[in-house]
């Protein structure tokens, strides 16, 4: 089943190529991406149908199989729909699927679209229904691999939505402070940005004890949700 299920979805996507889209998408990437062609939304609405034949008749770990395989190819069309698939299967998910979801993130993705993809719909939503795997966000932050210090940030943007795991991105963002990546800098920074919207005050207040050490694109992405005069006050320099 699952070879046949594979190649159908490759022919299915390959069937909605768009050369000029292809090409303009490679330009939004640093690093070198396998990019299929296939508008997002269209990949998403081919994963959504295929997923209502899985609903009632397929077990989950047949579903994360089929996921495991379009992630280990690489190419981005077949990712989105993995990441989509098992974002939708995160209600069915138990406490040990939090294995394998590790595993993705260290093997297979390796650009900010497939890794802010997953942290939306997999790990963001997973530690949401299993909070006690969040603090394993911390080690994430230490990784070698600046994706997967990425993800320990973006990772906790959907707990963070529902006013949940302030402390940890705390702890997340001061281990992340001085990150040399642009991208990793980026991430913590959303990260606080969304925290913002529920946590305005305690955001503020860690920004503006940090703001001589934070690299200013993080601190820029940080404060984005605040008023003019406070982002103005956060980014000036007091003289010595």
């Amino acid at each position: 089943m699952n070879k046949s299920v594979i190649e159908s979805i490759r022919g299915e996507l390959k069937s909605h190529v768009d050369p000029v889209y292809r090409d303009g998408a490679r330009r939004f990437f640093k690093e070198e991406i396998k990019i299929l062609g296939v508008r997002a939304p269209i990949v998403r609405k081919i994963a959504a149908a295929w997923f209502v034949g899985f609903r009632t008749k397929t077990q989950n770990n047949e579903i994360l199989s089929l996921c495991n395989q379009l992630l280990a190819s690489g190419v981005q069309g077949e990712q989105i729909v993995a990441l989509a698939w098992a974002g939708r299967l995160i209600k069915r998910c138990e406490p040990q699927d939090f294995k394998t979801f590790e595993r993705w993130a260290k093997r297979y993705l390796t650009n900010w679209a497939s890794c802010d993809d997953y942290c939306s719909h997999v790990l963001g939503p997973f530690l949401l229904r299993f909070p006690a795997y969040a603090p394993r966000m911390k080690t994430w932050a230490h990784s070698k691999n600046l994706w997967v210090r990425r993800m320990s940030a973006v990772g906790l943007i959907v707990p963070l939505r529902k006013g949940q795991q302030l402390p940890l991105a705390f702890q997340i963002a001061d281990i992340l402070l001085q990150d040399r990546e642009d991208l990793v800098q980026k991430g913590y920074g959303w990260m606080l940005k969304e925290a913002s919207k529920q946590f305005p005050k305690e955001i503020l207040a860690y920004v503006m004890a940090r703001r001589s050490r934070m690299p200013r694109t993080a601190l820029r992405y940080a404060i984005e949700h605040y008023p003019p005069p406070i982002r103005r006050g956060v980014l000036h320099t007091p003289s010595a």
